[in-house]
């Protein structure tokens, strides 16, 4: 079943002490699926990745390995992202108190019908309300 994968997911590959049965059923998965993302899920995957790395918590070595991984999954960037910013992404964002950021993964699963693979509470809460299907 293909999905909307956020960051938390995502960083869960990365950090063996963060991943569970749950996502690496979600990994294992891809090998059948494909997952979408907004655009702004490369800047929240760096993100992660630079302040990581800042905190001794990783090294360039396992950030190349684990972006290597990355660049194998059948992960499709949706272009619509910054045309959506200011009307679609920022409508939810108001309407459910959430960040622009939060907001655009829901907008992204609500148009293309997908469920939303996260792990933040607060957001599978939000979906739920609006009619989004979370994994």
């Amino acid at each position: 079943m293909n999905f909307v994968l956020d960051c938390s997911i995502t960083m869960t590959w990365c950090f063996e002490d963060e991943a569970t049965e749950f996502t690496d059923s979600l990994l294992d998965n891809l090998a059948q699926a494909i997952a979408k993302v907004p655009s702004i899920w490369f800047l929240e995957v760096a993100n992660v990745l630079a302040i990581s790395e800042r905190r001794g918590r990783t090294n360039q070595a396992k950030i190349t390995q684990f972006l290597q991984l990355l660049s194998g999954l059948p992960i499709i960037v949706d272009v619509k992202t910054g045309e959506k910013a200011f009307t679609d992404v920022l409508t939810i964002a108001r309407a459910h108190r959430l960040t622009s950021y939060d907001a655009a993964y829901l907008e992204l699963a609500l148009r293309e019908a997908l469920p939303l693979a996260t792990l933040d509470e607060g957001l599978k809460r939000v979906a739920l309300n609006i009619g989004v299907a979370t994994l």
